[in-house]
């Protein structure tokens, strides 16, 4: 039986071997926790404490800035330092609040919650929301928002994307191994609030264990199916996952939810789970420590507001000088130019590499072969597109549907040129979507 797919992709080296088979460690932050205010889409969380107070684990430390926004909780108890600026892994600067560490863990009240059979569907959303969940694949836009579409009776499907394409991140397949009821949990919570959804498993085929595993799990649950993906790059994407599973196709003007679907992380169920069956606050995350640079790659459960300089060095720091540190994986992550920065709610790895593949190579002039023709995921034709960027034609650019690029990098990682066409589509894109917002 062919395995699921959607056309284009790509194959890049995995290099899952690293850390997938080594249990999942939690670690205990030592040093000061930074929790930056905007760690999701949407408008930034209002800080509701000050300097000089102390705080307990499970905590709300910043409000929702808005109805696409999300709150922010302790993760440790200790006192408010101050609300400073702080960088965060992509660069940038955001406000934040620092905590110092007392070390004691004290926890105060969650949310108050019932037995989820008593719980209407408001209640669930509700918990959701004020658990400040978020996508934790990498978007973060607020889940409470993504599952209260306009009209929940017309979703089908709610797709739990277990596909991991991104090479070297085994997060969440740690997850599936570790704790698959708990991703069953949240998927189910999340499949009872649409009155006519089914649950769908989308899990690629280089994780035969997981698939074997949840199919056992659902065998008797006819509101839930296990769909078996062909393992190729960028399987994960929302528009792919969406057509792979379902034949179904959406782009960049609509919503998953326009084509009945719902789309969330495994991350993501589980913190939906503990929200509404324990009243927890998300707080914490699996992070990916790897790369042939790492020293003991592996995963970790990791409170949110951690530096990730004391993970790395709970993994043994490195083993040789790093050419390249990237937040994420080498696909879609983003090069980092310092440690000192926090783990958010978005956070999945840390990949370091012992060699620069990309900065070794000087790009050369297209041949015009049309590989990035045949890989893009989304049907367009990258190298025009990338023409377009270099000779500021801009309404050129957005006649051939340059806003439909989903920055997957396949385009890039293909090219026998060594083009950077992935990073000029996305430049044009940046300011293109910076003009629709003013």
């Amino acid at each position: 039986m062919a395995k699921l797919t959607f056309v284009g992709g790509v194959h890049p080296y995995e290099g899952k071997e690293l850390s997938k088979d080594k249990p999942i460690k939690e670690v205990l932050p030592k040093g000061d926790l930074v929790y930056p205010v905007s760690q999701h889409i949407g408008a930034p969380a209002k800080p509701i404490v000050q300097k000089g107070d102390h705080v307990l684990v499970g905590q709300k430390i910043a409000e929702a800035g808005g109805f696409v926004s999300a709150p922010i909780y302790a993760t440790v108890s200790g006192t408010v330092k101050g609300i400073e600026k702080r960088r965060l892994a992509n660069g940038g600067m955001c406000d934040s609040i620092i905590v110092e560490n007392d070390g004691l863990y004290e926890e105060g009240e969650m949310l108050p919650t019932k037995p989820l059979e008593e719980l209407t569907t408001q209640e669930k959303i509700d918990l959701i929301r004020e658990a400040g969940v978020v996508g934790m694949g990498g978007a973060g836009f607020p889940t409470a928002v993504k599952l209260s579409p306009k009209e929940p009776e017309k979703i089908e499907y709610v797709i739990a994307n277990c596909s991991e394409c991104e090479p070297y991140l085994t997060s969440d397949y740690r997850r599936m191994v570790e704790e698959p009821e708990l991703l069953l949990s949240g998927l189910r919570i999340a499949v009872s609030l649409f009155p006519n959804a089914r649950g769908i498993l989308a899990i690629e085929d280089n994780k035969p264990d997981c698939i074997a595993k949840f199919r056992e799990l659902t065998k008797d649950d006819d509101k839930i199916m296990v769909k078996a993906l062909q393992t190729k790059y960028p399987e994960g994407a929302e528009r792919m996952l969406i057509y792979a599973c379902t034949k179904r196709e959406i782009n960049s003007s609509m919503l998953p939810a326009d084509a009945g679907c719902i789309v969330d992380n495994v991350d993501t169920l589980c913190a939906v789970s503990r929200a509404v069956t324990e009243g927890r606050p998300l707080m914490e995350r699996i992070v990916t420590i790897t790369g042939d640079a790492v020293a003991d790659p592996r995963n970790y459960k990791v409170r949110i507001g951690t530096n990730y300089r004391e993970l790395l060095d709970d993994a043994g720091g490195f083993v040789k000088a790093p050419a390249k540190i990237i937040s994420g994986g080498p696909m879609m992550g983003f090069a980092l130019f310092d440690l000192d920065v926090p783990t958010t709610k978005t956070a999945s790895a840390l990949t370091c590499l012992t060699e620069d593949a990309v900065a070794a190579i000087e790009p050369s002039a297209c041949i015009n072969c049309a590989k990035c023709v045949e890989v893009c995921p989304e049907r367009l034709i990258p190298k025009n597109l990338a023409d377009d960027v270099e000779n500021g034609q801009e309404e050129k650019f957005l006649a051939e549907y340059g806003m439909e690029c989903c920055e997957c990098g396949c385009c890039s990682f293909i090219c026998p040129a060594r083009r950077q066409l992935t990073q000029l589509i996305k430049g044009m894109r940046k300011i293109q979507l910076g003009k629709r917002k003013k």
